[in-house]
């Protein structure tokens, strides 16, 4: 069969890849592995480690290498035939997946190599295993017969009611557009948003500007326009998607979240969890339901002075009452009128190639690698590039593809993404290759993108989990790179690296101002840096608001008597928000992090691994945040080690003690105990 998404033998042939191979090459790796499978494990009276787990590990390292690409093309083109094309095969995969779950005869053949595993078996060998029998179990593999079928129903239904609910919001942005006739209502916007919305217009045959519900316009207005009604306008829109509330209902996701909900928890009940938090928490660092909710709480507890503050000070500011589409705009105005710093000024210093630059020339220091650009790799859009990874010997150890810029039908936000993961199996190393994917401003016409220092946080932050990736030296791809590291700890890597994006040193070499080549001055940083905690505590309560409504919305779940993901958000809110938020407002149905992502009952996951990230990066501050051996100990302890190894001895071998909350405190500039 000559089908380009079959040959794994390098990287992904994006030039001839077309959505009508989708579903053949599925169908093919599936039969394929079904019948590997049945003769592993009739051949396999004893098994060991090399005569079965090894096989299983490579068959599904051929089928991630094979599906990756999928996931990826329709997340970054989302044409209607990408779309199709993945809605086709995601079925297949989803009951093969639960199907290689739920196979008893396979979970026994593991047992025994658990149970046969020599002394002298590595840490990685013990751990991958371990995964696999845990995740047996989470599968049902040990339930009645007609149990195992619904679980695989569920999982089924699960699997494209996510992607529905995904599409529903994608959609939803992608057809939401506001045409604005006069300029004055322009007043304080970019002109580099302002360019793009003319834009905008002309190709729609329209005179005057239209403005999208892209990432980086939502954003450039919400800060900067000083039209209240504009602000308003816009803000309804991005918290209207996929909603009741918004302009089309077929891309309601109310049905969806309802669904979602429900067979989450009658899966985790299914195996013999109370909830879908607890099923979740199967899998992650925390022990309990209580645990979460208490350390959120307690979080929430020591910085709502701090955001109590904060409010009164800026709507005294303001000298008016704020409301929810106000507060970052005068957020901006207040930074700018105490630090004499805004991020437009700001921005004239951070042209996306130069960041990239600089960020790299970091990863040089800490690491002792080289990432250079490659061009005759194929991409799947022009502004697609790849980068390969060097160690210290001049070895390539890895690579990436970036695609940063904002455009119609690519999926909002930033995130990253396995294409290949690190194995070392059948005597032939095959190094880790991802995708880094982010929504910043498209170039200009002098082909300029112009970065916000939020942005430059951004891609340190997804870079961070892109090192996790390439840095690996686990060579099982089960538990290689961010494979098999608790859902809690993921974040670890992505935000210590975010600190980096606060140092004058790192910031000097990512920046040069368009015309005159200088970079940052210091005394532009220097308010940035006083301004750096200006609404922390307000952010703070922001994201452990997300995070309880997650938590609590499937820790509480009762299907006799359901409470609408509204009532839940509207109890969290009355418990930790400050402000109040309009009736239309509807952040449930546009919350993909949890209802289509990977993230249900483990949003808390970015404050908890933030906890870690902070302390992980005091020990920096305390050697000195270029100090090589700290590097070497935070590159050997936490990201070469994948899933091989618990999360907290390794966090411990790295710091020497268990992490505390004082310093994500006081980075936050809230005072500790």
């Amino acid at each position: 069969m000559n089908n380009p998404l079959l040959d794994t033998s390098s990287l992904p042939r994006f030039g001839d890849i077309q959505p009508d191979h989708v579903l053949p090459a599925i169908q093919k790796v599936i039969s394929d592995h079904r019948a590997k499978l049945d003769s592993l494990l009739d051949d396999n009276d004893t098994p060991s480690f090399e005569s079965l787990v090894v096989p299983v590990e490579l068959m599904e390292h051929e089928l991630g290498r094979v599906w990756s690409p999928i996931i990826h093309l329709q997340s970054v083109l989302g044409s209607h035939d990408w779309r199709e094309a993945y809605n086709q095969a995601l079925p297949l995969l989803t009951e093969h997946g639960t199907e290689i779950s739920q196979n008893a005869r396979l979970q026994n053949a593991y047992s025994g190599v658990g149970a046969s595993l020599s002394a002298d078996a590595s840490e990685a060998q013990r751990s991958a295993v371990e995964h696999a029998l845990r995740d047996f179990h989470l599968a049902g593999v040990d339930l009645p017969e007609a149990d195992k079928n619904r679980f695989k129903d569920i999982m089924q239904k699960l699997a494209a009611t996510q992607a529905s609910f995904e599409h529903n919001v994608q959609d939803a942005m992608d057809n939401w557009a506001l045409h604005i006739a006069k300029a004055d209502t322009l007043s304080g916007l970019p002109g580099q948003t302002v360019e793009r919305a003319a834009e905008n217009a002309q190709s729609r045959g329209l005179d005057g500007w239209v403005f999208t519900l892209d990432y980086p316009t939502y954003d450039a207005i919400m800060k900067h326009a000083h039209d209240r009604g504009l602000r308003e306008t816009v803000y309804r829109g991005w918290v209207t998607r996929g909603s009741d509330q918004g302009e089309n209902s077929a891309w309601d996701n109310s049905d969806n979240i309802d669904e979602i909900l429900s067979l989450r928890h009658e899966a985790a009940q299914l195996v013999g969890f109370d909830s879908y938090a607890d099923y979740s928490l199967a899998t992650k660092m925390a022990g309990s339901v209580d645990e979460v909710l208490s350390f959120l709480r307690r979080l929430a507890s020591r910085s709502r002075s701090a955001a109590v503050h904060e409010l009164a000070e800026l709507q005294e500011f303001a000298g008016m009452q704020l409301e929810p589409w106000d507060i970052t705009f005068w957020l901006e105005k207040y930074k700018q009128a105490r630090f004499s710093v805004s991020n437009e000024e700001l921005r004239q210093y951070f042209p996306a190639r130069t960041v990239i630059n600089g960020l790299f020339a970091l990863a040089a220091r800490l690491y002792g690698v080289e990432l250079i650009e490659l061009d005759d790799v194929e991409v799947w859009h022009e502004d697609a590039r790849y980068f390969a990874i060097r160690n210290n010997a001049d070895e390539v150890i890895g690579g990436f593809y970036t695609d940063i810029f904002a455009r119609s039908g690519k999926r909002n936000g930033a995130w990253i993404d396995e294409c290949i993961s690190r194995q070392s199996l059948n005597g032939k190393t095959v190094l880790p290759v991802g995708y880094l994917v982010c929504n910043f401003p498209p170039p200009d016409e002098q082909g300029l993108s112009l970065l916000t220092h939020d942005d430059v946080v951004t891609l340190f932050h997804e870079f961070g989990h892109m090192l996790h990736h390439l840095l690996t030296r686990i060579d099982l791809p089960s538990i290689s790179g961010i494979n098999g590291v608790p859902w809690d700890a993921v974040e670890l890597p992505s935000q210590f690296m975010e600190n980096f994006a606060w140092s004058y040193e790192v910031l000097r070499k990512c920046s040069a101002h368009p015309e005159t080549g200088e970079p940052l001055p210091r005394e532009l940083f220097d308010k940035l840096e006083q301004s750096r905690n200006s609404g922390a505590g307000l952010a703070m309560l922001r994201q452990l608001e997300l995070g309880m409504f997650d938590f609590r919305l499937h820790a509480e779940y009762d299907p006799e008597q359901p409470v609408s993901a509204l009532e839940t958000l509207q109890a969290v809110r009355d418990e930790v928000s400050l402000l109040t938020h309009p009736d239309y407002n509807r952040l449930p149905h546009a919350f993909a992090h949890i209802f289509a992502g990977g993230y249900a009952a483990g949003y808390y996951s970015y404050k908890w691994a933030e906890v870690l990230a902070a302390d992980a990066f005091s020990a920096f501050e305390e050697a000195g945040i270029f100090d090589p051996d700290t590097a070497q100990r935070f590159r050997s302890e936490i990201l070469e080690v994948g899933g091989s190894r618990d999360i907290m001895d390794a966090y411990v071998a790295f710091r020497g003690r268990k992490p505390t909350i004082d310093a994500l405190l006081r980075q936050n500039g809230i005072q500790t105990d």
